[in-house]
C-alpha cells in the first residue's frame, strides 16, 4: 500500500518541512539576496511534473528528482565549498521550495500516479473503496 504515514507521524513530517522551509527563508535572508530572485525561482522546481507527459512512472521520478533534498543541499555545499554564493543562494531557496510543498502535504510520488505520495491522506485502497 501507498501513502502509509498517517496520524501523529504525518504531521511531524509536515511540521518538519515547515521547519526546513523556515530555516531556508532565514539562511537566503542571511545571504543578502534578491527577494525577486527568490520569487522568481520558487516555483522552478515544479518544472519537473512535465515528467508526467510521458507516463506515471517518468513523472514521478522526474518529480522525485527535482523534491528530494539531496540535490539542493548538494547545491549549498557546491556554493560553500566554491564560494559561490549563486549556488549557496539557489539551494536555499530549492530547499524552501520542497519544506513549501511538503508542509502542504504534497510527498514524494509514486509511480501510481501524482496523488499516491509518501504523505498522501489517500492510498490506493482508499481509492479503491471510494470506487
Amino acid at each position: 500500500m501507498f501513502g502509509q504515514v498517517r496520524g501523529m507521524p504525518r504531521l511531524l513530517l509536515r511540521l518538519e518541512a515547515l521547519l526546513a522551509l523556515g530555516i531556508a527563508v532565514g539562511c537566503y535572508a542571511r545571504l543578502g539576496k534578491s527577494w525577486w530572485v527568490f520569487v522568481g525561482l520558487f516555483l522552478v522546481p515544479d518544472v519537473t511534473m512535465v515528467g508526467y507527459s510521458a507516463g506515471k512512472k517518468v513523472g514521478a521520478a522526474l518529480y522525485n528528482v527535482g523534491h528530494w533534498y539531496g540535490l539542493p543541499l548538494g547545491c549549498i555545499g557546491w556554493g560553500v565549498w566554491t564560494h559561490h554564493p549563486l549556488g549557496v543562494g539557489v539551494g536555499w531557496i530549492w530547499v524552501a521550495h520542497i519544506g513549501f510543498d511538503r508542509a502542504l502535504g504534497y510527498g514524494l510520488k509514486y509511480a501510481q500516479g501524482f496523488r499516491v505520495t509518501h504523505l498522501a491522506a489517500e492510498d490506493l485502497a482508499d481509492r479503491a473503496k471510494a470506487a
